[in-house]
Formats: C-alpha cells, structure tokens, sequence
C-alpha cells in the first residue's frame, strides 16, 4: 500500500513536469530527482529509521528538504507535491512536538511558490492543501507498515512464549507426578521381593497396588499431554501413607474436616505438593518417622509435611532438581505459598517442615470445567476402580 501511494503520488508529478514540455535535459533531471526522492522517502518509512541516531535522521532529512525545494526552482508550483513527502518524514523521524510544528511550517510554505509564480488564491491553497494531505497519507501508511512489521514480530514472540510455557508445563508436570509414582513402584516392588518368601497373600495385595499405580501413572501421562489433570488431596493422603508404610516409615496423618471441600485446583495444586514432599522424603532423606496434616486455620488451608530424616545444613541442595520450585510457581499462581523450614528437635536429628498454605475462600470458590466433570481422576487407594 505504501508503495503505491508513492508511486501514484511520483506519477502525478511526473505528469505535471511532462506538461510543461521540458527537453531532455530538464527531463531526465526532474526524473533523477524524483526517484533520489522516492529512495529516500522508502528509508525515512522504514520501521527501523526512527531508531536511528539523530546525525543520520538530520542528514537525511536535509537531503530531503534540499530535493523538496530546489527543484522548485526548475519546475515551479508542479513540483509542490514533493514537499508532502518531506513533511511526512519529519513527522516519522522528529518527535512529535517538533514534528507537527515543521509539518505545518511545510504545508505553509507552499504559498511561496504561489505568489513567486503569480497563482491565483485556489492554486495556492490547493497546493497547501496537496502538501499537508501528502504529508499526512505518507505519515499514516508509514505507520501503518511500522505497526503491521510489529504486529507480525509480537504473534512470532507470543508463538515461542506459549511453545516455551507448553515445555515447562510438560516437564514440570512429568516431575511432579512420575518421580512420585516410579519411586513408590520401586519401593513396593522392594517389599513384595521381601515378602514373597514369608507372607505369599500379603505379597499379592502388593502386587495389586503396583499395578495400580503403574496405571495410575499411565493416566497421568495422558492427562499431561491433553493439557489437564486433576487430583484428589483425600486420595493421595491415603496413598502416601501406604507408600511411606511400605519404606518402613512410621506415618501419622491428620485431616481436619472441611478438606473434602475444597475445589479442584486448589486440591490438585496441594495434592501436588504432597507427591513432591513424599518423593523427596523418600530419595534424599533417611526419615523414620514422618507427620501429615492437613487443615483449615484462620481462613487458610494448610498442608504440613514433617519428617526427621534432614540430612545435612541445607533446606535445598543445588543439585536437588526444580521440584520445590515448580510448586512453589504452582502455589503463586492461586495466591498461596510454600514453606520449607527446620525445626529443632529433642534427638539429634533435627526435623524438616514442608508447608504449602492457600486462602480458603479462593479455594472453596473454585468451579470445575466441564470437562473435568466428565473425566474424574482417580488416586492410588485400593479401593479406587483406576481406569
């Protein structure tokens, strides 16, 4: 559109410069001097001209200004138009306080010519009127391509932005949920190995939990890659408490009524949270006791994870891998956060604290989508039908 508009405006000059039946000589410079200014009119309307430094736009422009008004000199009031173009490139390259000043002083100038060339008062108007327009359609198109070339430059941004998000939601999800579910098949298959020779019946009840975890886990990998999962806080509670039982942990959980009701996010963020403390309890601790409670205190949800397996004088290791901190984003997102702490205790080991905590009217004016309520998920308990 731009270089239409250019190119229709030239011609029209062109025209003009022809009726005034030039010899060659006068031809070919009017035509020399029309594309040195179409040249630089396409520098001036590029996106990345007003970005320039101000040395190139002055030395541009002048050349510009010194194209605008020489030829007038030549061809008189039918080279007019070409001042149009100078004013719209100082309205692109000069702030706008300046810009709009020097426009206007262009268009004004225009009257020159007319009494120089004894114009009638309806030429001489038109020809302000043609150099403000001109300046303005140059103006306007510029702008116009500058703010297509950044919508085009924004949408390819955005398209790596949501590639970038898709990444970390997938990995993160991955973390979250298989770390937790292979480390409790590898624990359950170490005591099944164990009870095999001693106790064959209780071995088979073993048995039965692996699998449903590993289709459990299956599930979840599904989930994942449609984009959506959900979980139960209730169900994995009772989940933990059979896995850490299985690694000869002494668990005790504490779940204070009113938890049943919390909505789906907040439980799938905090039943999150709860698979991370677990798996972490059990690959980087040496914990043999280990409490869980969670309740509803001064309008706050709360989820505690206690063990006293701390090893070591840090909360984190840097080496530890970024499941904290994905729960931590997790928890930011519906206004909650997440706590680790030491705490002192009477033995020599010291104990570890993980608390996630969420305000309890967000969490109770959740609404399921649609969609999850048509595809419940399910946790590991031995009662639950897992698909």
């Amino acid at each position: 559109m731009l270089l239409a508009a250019l190119a229709c405006y030239l011609g029209i000059t062109l025209l003009n410069i022809l009726s005034l039946s030039l010899g060659a000589y006068g031809l070919a410079r009017a035509v020399a001097c029309l594309l040195l200014v179409f040249l630089l009119q396409l520098v001036h309307s590029s996106p990345n001209m007003s970005r320039a430094r101000l040395r190139t736009r002055v030395l541009t422009l002048s050349a510009q200004g010194v194209l605008s008004y020489l030829p007038l000199v030549w061809f008189g009031a039918f080279w007019g138009a070409m001042a149009g173009f100078f004013a719209g490139s100082l309205l692109l390259l000069l702030r706008p306080a300046a810009g709009w000043t020097l426009y206007g002083l262009t268009a004004l100038s225009m009257v020159v010519p007319g009494v120089v060339y004894d114009r009638d008062v309806v030429d001489t108007v038109y020809l302000v009127q043609t150099t403000a327009l001109t300046g303005l359609v140059v103006y306007g198109l510029s702008r116009l391509t500058s703010l297509v070339d950044q919508l085009h430059k924004a949408r390819a941004d955005l398209a790596r932005l949501a590639v970038s998000n898709e990444q970390l939601r997938f990995s993160r999800d991955l973390h979250d949920l298989l770390g937790y579910s292979l480390s409790a098949v590898t624990l359950k298959s170490e005591l099944i190995r164990r009870l095999i020779p001693a106790n064959p019946h209780r071995a088979c009840e073993e048995v039965d939990e692996v699998l449903d975890i590993s289709r459990q886990a299956l599930a979840d990998v599904r989930r994942v890659a449609s984009g959506y999962r959900e979980m139960s806080l209730l169900s994995e509670l009772t989940s933990a408490e059979s896995v850490l039982a299985a690694a000869d942990v002494e668990v005790t959980v504490e779940v204070q009524d009113g938890i049943e009701g919390l909505g789906l996010v907040t439980s799938t963020v905090l039943a999150t949270v709860l698979r991370e403390g677990v798996t972490n309890l059990l690959r980087h601790s040496k914990a043999s006791r280990c409490w869980i409670s969670a309740r509803v205190e001064d309008g706050t949800v709360r989820l505690a994870i206690v063990n006293d397996g701390l090893v070591g004088s840090q909360l984190r290791s840097p080496h530890s891998g970024s499941g904290l901190g994905n729960l931590e984003r997790r928890l930011e997102d519906i206004g909650g956060r997440l706590v680790a702490q030491r705490l002192p205790d009477a033995s020599d080991t010291d104990l570890f604290r993980l608390t996630a905590e969420t305000p309890l009217g967000r969490a109770r004016a959740e609404e399921p989508p649609a969609d999850v309520l048509m595809n419940k998920g399910r946790g590991y308990g031995r009662t639950e039908d897992v698909a």
